[in-house]
């Protein structure tokens, strides 16, 4: 893949600065203040403590903190504001893919490409292997729309009335769903953590998804063949009957095989290691093309004008209204503006980090963590605790993706391995884990969408308990763990 790396300088230019005066006590000061401000946000004021935007205004707040921190101990403000500059400049091209990721979204929608990949992935639906064809479905589904949440409060809906009409058991239903739908949502170029975790350990997007089949891969195969085998070990009555949404979609869109032409060339830039922002920006123009070719009615209910639909779907928000109500949140896309709240966040960490580098204290944690996790597998170990914890904690995924890659960056580089490393432990443990735990957003949001109680589909989440689980084997045994170059090391 086409090595576009995060950070301009390259990952071997870039430094922690250190700093005598500050203790480890004192350096964690403003991490503890800035969990205990998360922690009442969720549970004291229902996430908007702030309002909408309560989490960026959180780590901005932390990001003061620090500075107070670093003032008491010598640190200038010239030193901080240079390393929140170079921390911003830093995600300069994470945060251009994230907007084309929206304007892709959004045009996929018009251009009748994510409808097609509802309709078709439906009817690979069997009744002798519901569970199985769950997590395909909202496996695809999720990789389409880069959104487990979206696939779960539509077709995720769907797939468990129609499973509990069969006699399977509901918390088996909703853990098929939630499987399929996060492994959609780690492997997606649509999805914003997809995005976020390779712009925090330093490595671009397309390396970090090619990097993750190694362990992700594994995980979903595991898990269709435990589905398969309960599957053969239940009885179903009935029948599975998606024809009224398959009516729905094909009476709204002009569905049709060539519409895959589109993803189809997006892949084959991919695999021919074209840039990122070249292969995004040409699925956009390639979907808007196809939209005014394929679906001109579709494009008449948003617009007078075609070419105003097409743009609108690119820059804001678009909704195509159906005759079912399930169908409708699945076809709404946010376009650019959708990712500016994802993009926010990662500006905002990046302002918290930078502070933290500028006065020593991540040079100082990471310094402590490297000597409690001596080996390759404590570093990793490490990790893996540190993004669970801020699931429950935090009890939001996003920020246990951020702060982790952040403090374990150096750590990584200082054991000479790859950025890529980072980010795939990032999202084997940080993403998918977030819906395992009842109080995290991700957790109370799937469950009252689905209308399962975590509880009951915690056991059957195979893929999301499973993964933290792979990424440890693959570390202990050393399997697949990629190094730094000799340069960069020395470097």
């Amino acid at each position: 893949m086409q090595n576009l790396s995060t950070n301009p300088a390259g990952p071997e230019n870039e430094h922690i600065v250190e700093n005598k005066e500050l203790n480890l006590w004192e350096a964690l000061i403003p991490v503890v203040l800035l969990m205990m401000m998360l922690a009442y946000n969720i549970f004291y004021a229902d996430g908007e403590w702030f309002g909408e935007y309560s989490n960026q205004i959180i780590l901005l707040l932390g990001g003061a903190i620090s500075a107070i921190v670093g003032l008491f101990n010598k640190t200038t403000i010239k030193t901080m504001a240079l390393e929140v500059l170079e921390n911003l400049k830093s995600v300069l091209v994470p945060i251009m893919i994230l907007f084309l990721v929206g304007a892709l979204a959004g045009t996929w929608l018009v251009s009748g490409v994510i409808p097609a990949m509802v309709y078709y992935g439906l009817q690979v639906l069997n009744p002798s292997i519901f569970l199985p064809a769950s997590v395909v479905i909202a496996a695809i589904i999720s990789v389409a729309t880069g959104s487990s949440w979206t696939t779960s409060a539509t077709v995720g809906i769907a797939l468990v009335g129609i499973g509990t009409a069969l006699g399977i058991y509901p918390g088996m239903i909703a853990g098929a769903v939630i499987s399929g739908a996060y492994f959609g949502d780690k492997m997606s170029p649509l999805s914003d953590t997809t995005n976020l975790a390779p712009a925090m350990a330093g490595t671009d997007l397309f390396t970090h998804i090619k990097y993750m089949t190694i362990t992700t891969v594994p995980t979903i195969l595991i898990t269709l063949g435990i589905f398969t085998i309960i599957s053969f070990n239940i009885e179903t009555s009935g029948s599975a009957d998606v024809s009224a949404l398959l009516v729905t979609i094909n009476d709204t869109f002009n569905i049709n095989p060539y519409l895959f032409i589109v993803p189809g060339v997006v892949i084959a830039l991919i695999l021919f290691k074209t840039k990122p922002l070249i292969a995004l920006g040409s699925g956009v123009a390639l979907a808007g093309v196809f939209a005014l070719f394929f679906q001109t009615e579709v494009l008449k209910t948003l617009s007078d004008s075609n070419v105003t639909a097409i743009f609108n779907s690119i820059f804001t928000d678009t909704a195509i209204v159906t005759e079912n109500e399930k169908l409708n949140d699945l076809f709404s896309a946010g376009g650019m503006k959708g990712m500016i709240w994802t993009i926010l966040l990662i500006c905002c960490a990046m302002v918290f980090g930078g502070i933290m580098d500028g006065i020593g204290a991540l040079a100082r944690i990471t310094k402590s963590l490297l000597s409690i996790a001596s080996s390759v597998f404590g570093l990793f170990a490490s990790t893996v605790m540190s993004c669970i914890g801020l699931n429950a904690i935090a009890s939001d995924q996003y920020l246990a993706i951020v702060i982790p890659g952040k403090m374990f960056k150096k750590a990584f580089q200082d054991k000479g391995l790859a950025p890529e490393n980072l980010s795939r432990t990032l999202e084997d443990s940080g993403t998918v884990t977030s819906v395992l735990i009842p109080w995290n957003t991700c957790g109370a949001y799937q469950s009252g969408v689905l209308g399962v109680g975590v509880a009951e589909y915690f056991v059957y989440a195979i893929f999301n308990w499973l993964s933290p689980f792979t990424t440890l084997f693959f570390a202990a045994l050393h399997i697949k763990i990629r190094q730094l170059k000799t340069s960069k090391i020395a470097g």
